[in-house]
């Protein structure tokens, strides 16, 4: 585990959010925007979206038609549309304009489940948290860190094995780790320094041995 940890953090030593903010409101809007849709794609709209509407006031008296218009090129705009709004109306109404800072008060706005919520406490408020995303999913379970069905059970099991201190940066680590080598298809092992450690790696290896002898006899 320690290995696997200190390797991570020399390939990623600056790992931070790709989703271009400059508050918490900020990231949490471009959290919500991120479901289903690349961060790439989130800092193009949100390059438009946050002028129009820099905060939770001026979103919370939008139209749903000047939102959609501008978050239009990510999927499952006219829901994001809705949440986005109502959010606003409810960090105004509830909160003072504030984004709040627990995991329950996040999860009870619309559009932000528990991965959204950890994101943005990690990253808005530095609050340890880790958010379990496609890439830290996969990356997890292939490399042998979490044996687990579920994001949720994958991120049960990352914090009994992880300490503390390092959720918010191993979280980064593992996402950063799933876009450069661990890719979902084809997955760049032979590239990989952490291959002597990870039980996909292993297991291919074994397997393309097993198949050689068999070829051989």
């Amino acid at each position: 585990m320690q290995q696997v940890l200190s390797l991570l953090e020399s390939m990623y030593p600056r790992a931070i959010t790709a989703l271009h903010h400059s508050n918490p409101f900020q990231l949490l809007v471009a959290t919500i925007l991120s479901a289903q849709c690349t961060d790439e794609r989130v800092n193009i709209i949100t390059q438009d979206l946050f002028p129009a509407f820099p905060g939770p006031e001026d979103l919370a008296q939008a139209s749903f038609e000047d939102v959609a218009d501008l978050i239009k090129s990510a999927g499952l705009w006219q829901t994001k549309a809705r949440n986005l709004i109502k959010t606003a109306q409810i960090l105004v109404e509830e909160h003072a304009g504030q984004v709040p800072s627990t995991r329950e008060e996040l999860q009870a706005l619309p559009g932000v489940g528990r991965k959204t919520a950890n994101v943005v406490l990690a990253n808005a408020f530095k609050i340890p948290a880790i958010a379990v995303d496609t890439h830290v999913f996969r990356v997890s379970n292939r490399i042998g860190l979490a044996e687990a069905a579920t994001p949720y059970q994958t991120e049960l099991q990352l914090m009994e094995i992880i300490p503390q201190k390092l959720w918010i940066d191993a979280h980064h680590w593992l996402i950063l780790h799933g876009r450069a080598l661990c890719k979902a298809r084809n997955p760049l092992c032979d590239q990989c320094p952490l291959n002597p450690h990870c039980a996909y790696y292993k297991a291919q290896s074994t397997d393309s041995a097993g198949k050689a002898h068999q070829t051989r006899a």
